[in-house]
């Protein structure tokens, strides 16, 4: 039975500013004893971690791994660069998409003392943002690109092809890498998103001038444009701009793909 109430917990974390988990435990450590269990969390660097996790984490890291058929992408959140090229901090990320792999997206939960303790070490607002996993069934094919800079990933992509090969997977995923689309075909595009860009086209054509009869066509030819910036299969291929990723691929069909930027 515990010592402490939910009362000491609470007036211990206005005391010292340190968050839920970490009052708890200090509460723990000190068997109730509120000054030793305040003495405890200044002395772990734990005090004002609360206050932490107001500040933005805008910056990171990204993690893949790929084994077998299976494929995960982890995000590791941070406030500054500084931190998220740290070596444990970029070590973390990896073992937790090495843990999404074996387990699942939920598993990161299960590393949640290690961010806890890192995120007072490095006194900045650490925490996980997206976990995507992957896993390919028969006939499928998974392939994962990172790209990394100043020893940390920035830019992450998984693909999972059907009826592809390998090497078609791995040309997609640098492909998407570079051209970032967010959807895979045009019906995905939220109809809203569709019809405000629609009417701001048309009210650019108008007061370009533009013909009333030539306007259908010119908005159509418009919104050609900004489907391709989007929809992964509308898009030019970035190896070879005359081929299309529709044509590229076939008779391959991309099930589904993932990408994760820092800071995006």
């Amino acid at each position: 039975m515990a010592n402490y109430s939910a009362k000491d917990v609470q007036a211990l974390r206005q005391a010292t500013g340190a968050g839920m988990l970490d009052a708890k435990r200090a509460l723990e450590e000190n068997g109730g004893n509120m000054d030793d269990a305040a003495r405890w969390l200044r002395e772990q660097g734990l005090a004002g971690a609360a206050k932490r996790e107001d500040r933005e984490a805008a910056e990171g890291a990204v993690a893949v791994v790929r084994q077998d058929n299976v494929a995960a992408i982890v995000e590791l959140r941070s406030e500054t660069d500084f931190v998220a090229k740290a070596p444990e901090f970029v070590s973390l990320a990896d073992e937790l998409a090495a843990l999404v792999v074996a387990k699942g997206e939920q598993a990161v939960t299960e590393r949640q003392d290690e961010i806890d303790r890192l995120r007072s070490t490095l006194k900045e607002n650490i925490s996980v943002g997206r976990v995507v996993r992957l896993e390919a069934g028969e006939g499928e094919v998974l392939d994962a690109y990172l790209h990394q800079q100043a020893g940390r990933g920035v830019n992450a992509v998984v693909v999972l092809l059907r009826g592809g090969s390998q090497e078609l997977a791995h040309d997609l995923a640098l492909h998407i890498a570079f051209a970032r689309p967010a959807y895979l075909t045009r019906d995905e595009v939220p109809a809203d998103e569709v019809a405000a860009e629609r009417q701001t086209v048309e009210a650019i054509s108008r007061n370009e001038g533009k013909p009333e009869a030539a306007l259908p066509k010119i908005v159509e030819g418009r919104m050609n444009g900004w489907f391709k910036e989007r929809v992964l299969l509308e898009q030019s291929f970035a190896r070879d701009e005359k081929q299309s990723i529709a044509g590229m691929l076939g008779s391959a069909e991309v099930v589904r793909f993932a990408q994760v930027v820092v800071g995006s």
